[in-house]
């Protein structure tokens, strides 16, 4: 953290974005608390002047940052053979985005009794650099998640997710086999289970689209490569259980006695960023304890 007072001029990537969040871009293990308070109390300024939270940063602003100490134990403790283990799952890496296959069980945050998750991992790896998440992935899902390298590629990918210009390609294991390619235009919204989150088809819900593909047969299970116009939460397991075809090891929406690793993997992921003329896409192996016999007839 900051042990002495620094000034930052404003960048183009932080251009129009909010004081609290540049602030928690620049002090990264300072919680959000510590950051209001100081915003509070004057000792962040704005070109020499008092300002808010929510106060949009301009080119060229200057931003005093005061001397800022957080116990040690707040800040994640990461082993090197962690971090080295992690370096290995990088698959794209240029000046503005970096791709890594996310290992199943692995959240892509801290929080709710985890001290850290990849991106803590990722800052430890390149301290000195600028990253964000560009998406989510659920802890027990494996494969592609983008961080983005500059502030001004984060919103770029962003604004393409919203527009369904990014291509996301998955691989899962489904029980049963499905036949033929399957489109599933069926809207998805939250609902509460005993205080609990679940996601449900409902035509009051917000607009899904995921497209089933058959690749091969395994037992009495299929593989299947799925493409999704759209980023619901846990869009393409609430699908796969409207289909009557559960994702292999889906404690949540399939079998509630599944003790199996949840099958489900980002393996492609694309981005063009029209206005930069810079294309990203990366992609993730199948993962090896899958278990799956490739080849298989169907």
């Amino acid at each position: 953290m900051s042990e002495s007072v620094q000034h930052r001029k404003v960048d183009p990537g932080s251009d129009g974005q909010r004081l609290d969040n540049y602030l928690t871009s620049i002090l990264k293990s300072a919680p959000k608390s510590l950051i209001y308070r100081i915003i509070r109390k004057g000792e962040v300024r704005v070109n020499g002047g008092r300002a808010k939270p929510m106060q949009k940063l301009k080119l060229g602003d200057e931003v005093r940052i005061p001397p800022v100490r957080v116990e040690s134990s707040s800040t994640p403790v990461i082993s090197a053979e962690k971090v080295n283990s992690l370096r290995e799952r990088i698959v794209f890496d240029d000046r503005h985005y970096l791709v890594f296959d996310k290992p199943a069980g692995m959240a892509v945050h801290g929080g709710s009794g985890l001290p850290w998750g990849l991106i803590d991992v990722a800052r430890q790896m390149f301290p000195d650099s600028y990253l964000e998440l560009g998406h989510r992935l659920d802890r027990e899902t494996s494969g592609c998640l983008v961080l983005a390298r500059n502030r001004e590629a984060l919103l770029a990918f962003q604004e393409g997710l919203k527009q369904d210009r990014v291509e996301k390609r998955y691989l899962c294991l489904l029980e049963g086999h499905l036949n033929d390619r399957v489109e599933v235009k069926a809207p998805i919204a939250e609902t509460r289970r005993g205080g609990e989150k679940f996601m449900v088809v409902d035509e009051a819900g917000r607009r899904a689209f995921s497209e089933f593909r058959p690749l091969e047969f395994d037992r009495n299970r299929t593989l299947c490569e799925v493409l999704i116009k759209t980023g619901r939460t846990h869009q393409i397991r609430v699908h796969a259980n409207h289909l009557g075809h559960p994702v292999v090891g889906d404690a949540r929406y399939g079998d509630a006695d599944a003790a199996d690793q949840l099958h489900l993997h980002c393996s492609m992921m694309g981005f063009d960023w029209e206005e930069r003329g810079h294309l990203m896409s990366a992609s993730a192996p199948l993962p090896h304890n899958w278990k799956v016999r490739r080849g298989a007839s169907r």
